[in-house]
């Protein structure tokens, strides 16, 4: 399966989340407000972009439900893949 749907660009409050760092955070919303978007491009600004970069196995992301892991480690993978595609030397 494949995300093809474009994810809007972050409010300030998820731009924080995001890029916060030495810091544990909760991200609480109600359905459909962008919790997964906001998780995933956290962790992919942890492993990619913050220094020193953190290491993808010091990562714990806590999920309600098995299905909501595997979309998020999908989506993790993807964002990861389509970054080295840009920056094959990183």
């Amino acid at each position: 399966m494949s995300d093809t749907k474009t994810t809007p660009a972050p409010t300030p409050d998820q731009d924080r989340a995001i890029r916060s760092q030495s810091r544990t955070i909760l991200v609480s919303a109600g359905a459909g407000a962008g919790k997964t978007s906001v998780l995933v491009d956290r962790c992919v600004h942890l492993i990619a972009d913050s220094r020193p970069p953190c290491s993808i196995d010091h990562l714990l992301v806590v999920t309600f439900t098995d299905a909501a892991a595997a979309q998020m480690r999908q989506r993790i993978a993807s964002a990861l893949r389509a970054r080295l595609a840009k920056h094959p030397e990183n």
